[in-house]
């Protein structure tokens, strides 16, 4: 397992190196043979404002699936137990969800979600009631491959990145879709839909 630390406004000391390494090498220890490299991003918010200074990120790279977790506190030591453990969950329910394809069928992408759709919401239930705040500035740009995968696979993958949401090329389709968490509980999927007469 290749293991990279990286720390922002914070030194990464060979006590906090070996304090990370001796962690989720307990953490993984049962998907070594599934986990390929393990990156670790260190921070301290320079803010005192912050309640939870201290993070710690953690991004297993397992069989071409990213899995992971993030957690703050006000210690980092405490910040990288609590990640620590959620990866570790986090690993055990995707090898329980691999042992469950295999033993099961899959189940069609348009079972997963099927929201209405979009004219026919309101639209203070997309946003509720705040106002869209858009960055001035791109502050970080990802770049990432996207194979083709169904709804429901896209819909594991979220599960596993400890995000909102999941953007993904639709395999059925070709196009890309994205699935996200609904404040009310659930999943949606936002998908493109051709103009008509010149109206999105």
């Amino acid at each position: 397992m290749k293991l990279l630390i990286q720390g922002n406004d914070i030194t990464v000391t060979d006590s906090i190196h070996d304090y990370v390494q001796q962690k989720l090498e307990k953490a993984v220890r049962h998907y070594q043979s599934i986990t390929t490299k393990v990156d670790v991003h260190l921070s301290v918010a320079r803010k005192h404002r912050v309640n939870d200074k201290h993070k710690a990120e953690v991004t297993v790279y397992a069989n071409g699936t990213v899995i992971r977790a993030q957690e703050g506190s006000e210690n980092l030591y405490a910040s990288i137990d609590m990640v620590s453990d959620k990866i570790a969950r986090q690993l055990r329910k995707y090898k329980e969800k691999q042992l469950h394809k295999k033993t099961h069928a899959q189940v069609n992408s348009r079972e997963v979600v099927e929201e209405p759709p979009v004219e026919d919401l309101v639209e203070t239930n997309l946003i509720s009631d705040r106002a869209p705040e858009l960055p001035e500035e791109v502050v970080r740009t990802k770049y990432f491959t996207m194979p083709p995968m169904t709804a429901r696979e896209a819909l594991e993958h979220l599960q596993l990145i400890d995000h909102d949401f999941y953007m993904f090329r639709n395999s059925e389709t070709n196009e890309i879709n994205v699935i996200y968490s609904r404040n009310h509980g659930g999943y949606g999927v936002i998908q493109p839909r051709a103009e008509t007469n010149g109206n999105a």
